[in-house]
């Protein structure tokens, strides 16, 4: 057990106290006479824990210096006691929710009045620690015009190198009753500093500029560098925790956000109140920002396969459908061609239905292939034949009326596709025997579609295909997401990551038809690809390869080149090729064209994979 500090003690005390008139003020007075006591101080209300020992109690006259204010979203400003405490894990910042525009400006001294709380940026069941605030103010304006408190630096010399303690079991890892070690764990420390001000030096871009004008960078540059700039996630122990999300405080309307790409550096001093946010944890709110310096960072292209090579890849294209503008046609089907040497066969995920997210029962996505191969087409590519098997209206998940699918591009020159009693949303595909060797029941079918492990979600896409006389078997996949999962920076530690449970049941549906593949013929050439939705040191790649049927073929690539997607600030693989025995001797590549820059075509890196077979 770890021990609370003394000022845990005297705070209680307080508390005790001052509850006996109804209000935390400066002074209280008890029934008999006067009982003098200290005034109520930010670190005092912060405490030493997770949650603040006041919280649900008024408090009065609590003073700070404003060191931000925020005009939009959750409205506000924060305020800081200039007078610290000796204490490294209580705060002397904290935020006061006004839910209107704020009346005061950056230094003035005020006194506030009002609630404390815990807000919980996406709600209670979100898993995201609290921010504490002080809600429903009254502010008196002491002063303007005051010095702020001096920024704290964050740097690779302050943020531990441990990321966060394990929860209690006993309390489903929460760790929130967990008195702080700032020197020991890096969400610790971060969290002793809620509602501070913070700044942070030049520092490498590791997250592009969103569209909600936000960037990621890390104070520790050395830390699990990928090969282009970023940080690698390359276990659930490697959470890289260097990482700050960067906003503004100024509206984008006011003040433009500055566009960063991956490996870009974030250069002079940025500084500003340290937040939590919904999306991504940990937030230093600018008032000054630094000014970004770009760097080389160009898109990949891959190597062009030889005669004798089959070049088979897979691209999430995300949501995409005719109501998009043509400039992404244009520049997805640019990037088949150029920087993916436009592969043999192609699997693609997230092709929608023919008006998009228009809900009225549409599912055909004739359109959508017509105008994506047309384009690939104009840009100098070859004239892609497509299969796919229709979905039933809204029983795959993604973007209600969508109807997004997976579909195989496939370009006849090269490459033939065999054609078996094509089979449709509710008919599974099997695995049959045809001159001693493995064939399918359907090409193209479903596997397994009336699983419960793809209920709401993807059915994945098997196809026969044949290239220079040899069977080749593509298995086209999209798994369940992330969604529901909890964040890095959660309250639980570990994370809860619910989601895994339904993906664990998707790899062993695929896996053990894999098997029977191998079954008919041992040395079947099979390729799952797709956006599989977690890592390649993940439960779900476990189960995919489980008996040696597959492997993930990114994990032939050295670790700092293993990564298709980046999510605040982690470079991370979603994408996979998974191959069985019979692919030998391949080349792999992850082509980095969208996950690094803020101008992306996709949020996903394409996934090339070369073999002879």
């Amino acid at each position: 057990m770890r021990s609370s500090h003394p000022r845990s003690a005297a705070v209680a005390a307080l508390v005790a106290t001052a509850l006996a008139t109804g209000l935390l003020a400066g002074t209280a007075d008890a029934a008999e006479g006067a009982v003098s006591a200290d005034p109520i101080r930010i670190h005092d209300i912060q405490g030493t824990t997770r949650t603040s020992p006041l919280n649900g109690k008024p408090v009065a006259d609590v003073q700070g210096i404003v060191t931000g204010v925020r005009t939009y979203g959750s409205r506000g400003f924060w305020i800081q006691d200039p007078d610290a405490d000796d204490d490294p894990a209580t705060s002397e910042g904290i935020f006061v929710f006004t839910s209107s525009a704020p009346t005061v400006a950056v230094g003035d001294a005020v006194k506030v009045s009002g609630t404390v709380g815990e807000y919980v940026p996406g709600g209670v069941n979100s898993g995201n620690q609290s921010v504490t605030q002080i809600a429903k103010p009254t502010v008196t304006v002491v002063s303007s015009g005051n010095a702020l408190p001096a920024a704290v630096a964050v740097n690779e010399y302050s943020v531990p190198a441990a990321y966060a303690p394990t929860g209690d079991p006993a309390a489903a890892n929460n760790i929130n009753g967990l008195t702080l070690e700032p020197s020991r764990y890096a969400l610790d420390y971060y969290e002793s500093l809620e509602g501070m001000n913070v700044k942070i030096g030049t520092s490498r871009v590791v997250g592009a500029t969103d569209p909600y004008s936000e960037m990621w960078v890390t104070v520790k540059g050395w830390e699990n560098t990928a090969k282009r700039g970023g940080t690698l996630y390359g276990s659930y122990e490697s959470q890289n925790t260097g990482r700050l999300q960067i906003q503004q405080l100024a509206p984008v309307a006011q003040q433009p956000f500055p566009v960063a790409n991956v490996g870009d550096k974030l250069t002079g001093t940025t500084e500003g109140p340290l937040d939590f946010n919904q999306f991504g944890g940990y937030t230093l709110v600018a008032r000054t920002l630094g000014t970004v310096k770009a760097g080389t960072l160009a898109p990949e292209k891959t190597k062009p396969q030889a005669a004798n090579e089959l070049a088979v890849a897979t691209y999430n294209v995300e949501n995409l459908d005719p109501t998009d503008p043509q400039t992404k046609f244009d520049n997805l089907a640019k990037a088949v061609v150029e920087n993916l040497a436009s592969p043999d066969i192609l699997a693609l995920e997230e092709i929608q239905d023919d008006n998009g997210a228009k809900n009225d029962g549409t599912v055909s996505a004739e359109q959508t292939l017509t105008k994506f191969t047309a384009a690939i087409a104009a840009a100098g590519g070859p004239a892609y034949q497509w299969r796919s098997v229709t979905p039933e209206n809204n029983k795959d998940g993604g973007e209600p009326g969508g109807n997004i699918r997976q579909v195989f591009l496939f370009n006849p020159a090269r490459v033939s596709f065999t054609e078996r009693a094509p089979g449709d949303a509710v008919t599974a595909t099997g695995v049959t025997t045809e001159k001693g060797k493995a064939a399918l029941t359907h090409s193209p079918g479903r596997i397994d579609p009336a699983n419960p492990a793809w209920a709401d979600s993807r059915k994945p896409l098997a196809g026969e295909f044949v290239f220079k006389g040899k069977t080749v078997f593509v298995i086209a996949n999209h798994f369940s997401s992330k969604g529901g999962d909890e964040g890095l920076t959660s309250v639980h530690q570990p994370p809860v990551r619910s989601s895994e449970a339904k993906r664990a049941l998707q790899a062993q549906a695929v896996n053990g038809f894999v098997k029977q593949l191998l079954a008919a013929d041992k040395n079947a050439s099979v390729l799952a690809v797709g956006d599989i939705n977690d890592f390649e040191f993940s439960g779900t790649a476990q189960a995919l390869e489980d008996g040696g049927a597959l492997y993930s073929a990114i994990k032939s690539l050295p670790k700092a080149e293993r990564y298709s997607y980046v999510y605040q600030g982690n470079a991370q693989v979603l994408d996979q090729i998974l191959v069985s025995p019979g692919v030998k001797n391949y080349a792999y590549d992850s082509v980095h064209i969208n996950a690094e820059f803020s101008a992306q075509n996709s949020d996903h890196d394409p996934q090339v994979l070369r073999f002879r077979p």
